[in-house]
């Protein structure tokens, strides 16, 4: 797996590997096969993207199972499933489980296309995601450790002589406190700094949640 961006076939049939090559080539689209879904996780990285055109039954480890451990190492390039038939149950589980589509073989070119190209838009939007992110994450991490524990009782709602009581410092320490935090984070008010917060879930499942 030399090229971070590809679309990865994972099929053990040599001839679909063959047909598809064409068909993806043939729009410009690299296509890197694999016989089967143990033979891509010994390769598979979180730095390649692209997405993926699975098979459902293959010997060993089948596509629904090569989707579950993808989703538990963190892998999180879009599957586009190619099944030899219908199969409503599973199909409904790959989409409950995040996939693109589940399309029956023989595929129509024009369709299978069509489906990578939604799949790889759909990649580069949550690569474009994390990139933004990536960005607010570093503003938020320049707060000392007080810091962080004044911004939670300003999201939380409290005044600032609520939180000098609930920290145990003085109401003037809360305010330094206050103003370094809205410059640290480029923020101009509570409300951007709320939203910020927000965006990169600040708050564990257990916090309050942030002020409007």
């Amino acid at each position: 797996m030399t090229n971070p961006t590809s679309i990865f076939v994972i099929d053990d049939d040599p001839v679909i590997h063959e047909q598809l090559s064409i068909v993806l080539g043939a729009v410009g689209l690299a296509a890197e096969s694999f016989a089967s879904a143990e033979a891509f996780l010994s390769v598979c990285e979180k730095k390649h993207h692209g997405c993926i055109l699975l098979d459902v039954a293959m010997p060993g480890m089948s596509g629904p199972e090569l989707q579950a451990e993808l989703a538990q190492r963190g892998v999180r390039l879009p599957i586009v499933y190619l099944s030899a038939c219908e199969q409503v149950a599973i199909a409904t589980q790959a989409i409950r489980g995040g996939a693109v589509d589940f399309l029956t073989k023989p595929v129509d070119p024009g369709l299978l296309i069509e489906r990578v190209r939604t799949a790889l838009a759909q990649e580069e939007e949550r690569r474009e995601r994390e990139r933004a992110n990536a960005i607010l994450f570093k503003r938020l991490a320049v707060l000392t450790e007080r810091e962080r524990e004044v911004l939670t009782q300003l999201m939380r709602g409290h005044s600032n002589k609520e939180i000098a009581r609930i920290l145990g410092i003085s109401h003037r320490t809360v305010e330094m406190h206050r103003s370094n935090i809205l410059a640290k984070t480029d923020t101009a008010n509570l409300l951007e700094l709320a939203r910020l917060a927000e965006a990169c879930e600040f708050f564990g499942p257990h916090h309050g949640a942030p002020v409007a």
